[in-house]
């Protein structure tokens, strides 16, 4: 019997499915709280330090790329059969997103990093809400919005080689309306799964695994957003 058949329709306690979206939502939120917060730090408090680790170790950078990819895996791979240590993987993906954004803020005004903010929280806000209480069926827009997720990425891979600004500025207003459009659906999707699930897994698990998409759309908003603003206020 396939457990996540759209054709199913299972009986869920309200309650229970409110528990479920507060847990996921707040976990979520903890990650992108935890992320500002790190970047702060390393941008202030453990500059110095920071910057001289870095200097000294080479191979740091790479840790900063790598890690937070094998630490999603991990926690997709492990979500329903192990919540505790996927909730331990979760905060320190967090935390080494927050050591990337520091990176990143450094080359950025504050009026920009503080604008780009609130456009990602106003845009996650207004599609996670659609997302969650809507009736439509947002599966054929997720699909084409990985789809299109493919293509920009070949074409960021591109652009790497090539430099050019302009195709950079063009590129994130596309990742924009990506991350949009995903962040509804992914919303839906992991309603959905929890109301197919029907108990038969770990509500926990579910929870921890959709915080870390929704983490994961939140943060790409901003950095776009962030490029855009950015790039505007150079030309």
């Amino acid at each position: 019997m396939d457990n996540f058949s759209p054709n199913r329709r299972n009986v869920v306690d309200i309650t229970d499915l409110n528990k479920f979206l507060t847990k996921m939502y707040g976990l979520m939120t903890l990650a992108v709280l935890l992320s500002a917060l790190t970047a702060w730090l390393v941008m202030t408090v453990f500059a110095q330090q920071f910057t001289a680790f870095m200097v000294n170790n080479r191979w740091g950078m790479w840790l900063i790329i790598l890690l937070p990819i094998i630490l999603t895996l991990g926690i997709n791979f492990n979500a329903t059969r192990s919540p505790g240590l996927c909730q331990f993987l979760l905060i320190l993906t967090a935390i080494v997103y927050g050591i990337t954004f520091a990176f990143i803020a450094g080359a950025y005004a504050g009026t920009d990093i503080a604008t780009a903010f609130v456009s990602s929280a106003g845009v996650f806000l207004t599609m996670a809400i659609i997302g969650t209480f809507s009736h439509r069926d947002f599966t054929r827009l997720g699909s084409y919005a990985s789809t299109a997720l493919i293509g920009l990425i070949i074409a960021m891979l591109v652009n790497f080689f090539v430099q050019s600004p302009m195709i950079n500025y063009l590129l994130s207003i596309v990742a924009v309306i990506i991350f949009t459009a995903l962040t509804a659906w992914d919303a839906q999707r992991m309603k959905n799964i929890y109301i197919e699930c029907n108990g038969q897994v770990s509500s926990n698990g579910l929870a921890v695994l959709g915080a870390l998409q929704l983490y994961l759309d939140f943060i790409n908003l901003f950095i776009n957003f962030l490029d855009i603003f950015g790039s505007s206020n150079e030309r």
